[in-house]
């Protein structure tokens, strides 16, 4: 049996589903039959069986048996993702384990409940469920959130994502799970390298010469080292701050080809965080330079890229810039 032709699914919004679900979902008339159900024996959770892969705990099988418990209840501390699928449902199959995984990487600021619309009709009814996969989320027993069909991993983390922000401070259980996460995730404290201490212990003392005499050894010894390149050129650049004339800006705009002005001017800039300005005149003054002038504006240049992160977005445009101004 395949999932019924319908427009893509993935082409609706989360918000306009939501707001189709909301009100239809009567949770007290679920609440109802799972007390009634509760009095007798639970069936076995679907995919329970002997052969059946063991699930994280943030992850539960969930029946109209167990729907009070596991959904409407876990619900008011933390959200809980409904995850309404089908044996047969192919898409169902590449979206179940992406949910799996990014719950069990979530560590408890939410719960994954996988219902099985087939065993339990009468939730999926509830649900208005017309095609399976549907996601429905649920917090402080309500329904807030939802889509329909296989979505992309990076979609469906960005919505997870989305939730989790929207829900924060309303459900004190979100912060706490992420908080005993990231600590449980700490990783050992690893002994401190000698080397840098030295190198720190200088920049303590203001000694910057010392700072980048220690950050060059460490390079001369480990040229892939980027933990010291970054830290060579933050402090060559704290050298020439310190030593930068205020004027230098005026003076480099007055003097166009005075190449010592533009990088002095540039220096000046960066410490005023100007950063697109700086970046702006040495592109500007490669174009005018050439030979070893051209040079030393280009590696003036460069090295100020090693003061931000690669993927700053400054340094990304001024990359391309210089690119087009060399060739």
């Amino acid at each position: 049996m395949e999932d019924v032709t319908r427009p893509d699914p993935r082409q609706q919004s989360a918000a306009a589903l939501s707001a189709a679900f909301a009100g239809a979902v009567d949770l007290s008339a679920v609440k109802a039959r799972a007390e009634a159900a509760r009095q007798a024996p639970a069936p076995p959770a679907p995919g329970g069986g002997a052969g059946a892969p063991a699930r994280g705990s943030f992850v539960v099988d969930v029946t109209e048996a167990t729907f009070q418990q596991e959904v409407v209840e876990r619900s008011m501390q933390v959200p809980v993702v409904v995850d309404l699928w089908a044996t047969w449902c192919g898409p169902c199959k590449q979206l179940s384990p992406v949910l799996e995984r990014l719950a069990e990487q979530g560590g408890g600021a939410w719960v994954l409940a996988k219902i099985d619309v087939d065993a339990n009709p009468r939730i999926a009814q509830l649900f208005q469920v017309r095609s399976v996969p549907t996601v429905m989320a649920i917090a402080g027993g309500q329904p807030i959130d939802g889509f329909a069909g296989a979505l992309p991993e990076p979609q469906v983390r960005d919505w997870i994502k989305a939730l989790l922000d929207a829900l924060r401070d309303q459900m004190p259980g979100i912060r706490a799970a992420e908080q005993a996460a990231s600590g449980a995730a700490e990783p050992a404290e690893q002994p401190e390298d000698p080397r840098f201490v030295a190198a720190e212990e200088a920049l303590e003392r203001g000694d910057l010469a010392a700072a980048e005499a220690a950050y060059q050894r460490i390079l001369d010894a480990e040229p892939g080292n980027e933990e010291a390149r970054a830290a060579l050129a933050q402090v060559r650049f704290e050298a020439r701050a310190a030593a930068a004339d205020p004027s230098a800006v005026a003076r480099a705009d007055a003097n166009p080809d005075d190449v010592d002005a533009q990088l002095a001017a540039a220096d000046a800039e960066i410490a005023g965080q100007r950063v697109e300005q700086a970046f702006q005149r040495l592109v500007a003054a490669v174009k005018r330079t050439s030979g070893d002038e051209r040079n030393r504006v280009r590696q003036h240049l460069v090295d100020l890229f090693e003061l931000f992160p690669a993927d700053d977005q400054r340094v990304i445009a001024a990359r391309r810039n210089l690119a087009s101004a060399l060739f």
